[in-house]
């Protein structure tokens, strides 16, 4: 709880930012409307009776604002949406009255905090989901191309689709009509361009993946099945710092455990909550999916990048991956639908995760 000086919450949006202020010691009130620039927040902030200290909610506007007012040697916490305790039958929702709410909860030490990344970790985590927005650009182009011929009656049956050989074949399709001529090219230069696109975001990765900070940790996740350099890195700048977690939380962060309703006697448990980065969450679910095959003799690639992460971290990841693989055997021989057991695999997959994470060498 705040117990002197000024408590402010903010009610922050792109174009104007709404702030409620009450001095602790005398209960006096201070609101205004301010706009979006940084330092005329900050020069209102330092005018106030201190100590200060500051909340707004996280959001679109990023960590920007809590680097600048921290700079100026004011206290700040970036509250979780998600956790606010929201009053119950208040049906008048207005930027004043959420800055008040967020100034009591803040005064009354009831925030749940979200923890703020530093610059390098924030770019290197939108340089991820560029990526990531790429790969879902290039489905969805694809799907426009291929549909576009599906309608002509145009289908490609010689081999697997979207390779060398299935592009040669496209470059070769013409039309007589003029229109659909110009539509086709479009759609398989967008095809191209998205391509390109991706595969230039995914090679910056990998060379930051193999000279950063979270080179690392990159290395140890890689000792799984499933989780390559891209994957790795994902991981790794998405969750930041593993120490906040344990084996048995970081399931949570990912949205992976069952939802719950318990009331006396009674417990039902439902779907998976989907909380937390739900970039994570589809890493972890795709990189599952690996351990259904035969895990006997480790690959090559496998045992490559075992080499680099060294004897501990190799025994760990082994462990993990024979581990993995006989839940799913489990789930299989229990004839268990398979979506179901790779969101349970996912789940324990996290956790090997975090093990190799927090591995010191």
């Amino acid at each position: 709880m705040i117990t002197q000086g000024t408590s402010v919450g903010l009610d922050v949006h792109a174009r104007s930012v709404v702030a409620h202020a009450r001095d602790v010691s005398s209960g006096e009130v201070r609101r205004a409307r301010l706009t979006p620039d940084y330092r005329s927040i900050v020069d209102w902030l330092l005018a106030l009776t201190g100590p200060v200290e500051v909340c707004y909610e996280a959001g679109p506007t990023g960590f920007g604002l809590y680097r600048a007012i921290v700079a100026a040697g004011i206290g700040c916490t970036v509250a979780a949406p998600s956790k606010l305790q929201r009053p119950v039958g208040d049906r008048v929702k207005t930027d004043a009255k959420d800055a008040a709410h967020l100034e009591k909860l803040l005064r009354m030490g009831e925030l749940v905090a979200v923890t703020v990344p530093d610059e390098s970790t924030e770019a290197a985590r939108d340089l991820v989901r560029a990526r990531d927005d790429a790969r879902g650009d290039l489905m969805r182009a694809r799907h426009r191309l291929s549909k576009l011929l599906l309608r002509q009656g145009i289908v490609y049956f010689d081999g697997s689709a979207w390779t060398g050989k299935h592009e040669q074949w496209l470059r070769r399709q013409r039309f007589d009509s003029p229109a659909l001529q110009a539509t086709f090219d479009n759609d398989f230069d967008a095809v191209l361009t998205v391509t390109r696109r991706r595969d230039s975001l995914g090679e910056k990765i990998t060379e930051m993946a193999a000279d950063s900070a979270w080179t690392p940790v990159v290395t140890r996740l890689q000792c799984l099945r499933g989780i390559s350099t891209l994957t790795a890195f994902g991981l790794a700048v998405e969750v930041g710092d593993w120490s906040r977690f344990t084996g048995a939380s970081i399931g949570a962060y990912t949205g992976l455990v069952p939802s719950e309703y318990s009331s006396g006697q009674s417990r039902s448990q439902g779907p998976i909550t989907k909380a937390g980065n739900a970039h994570v969450r589809r890493l972890l679910v795709e990189a599952a999916w690996h351990h259904r095959r035969t895990y006997r003799t480790p690959s090559a690639a496998l045992r490559a990048r075992w080499d680099v992460a060294g004897p501990v971290a190799k025994d760990r990841g082994h462990a993990g991956n024979k581990r993995l693989h006989q839940r799913w055997m489990t789930f299989d021989e229990r004839r268990k639908h398979a979506c179901v057991a790779n969101i349970a695999v996912a789940r324990e997959l996290a956790g090997w995760c975090w093990s190799l994470a927090v591995l010191d060498n």
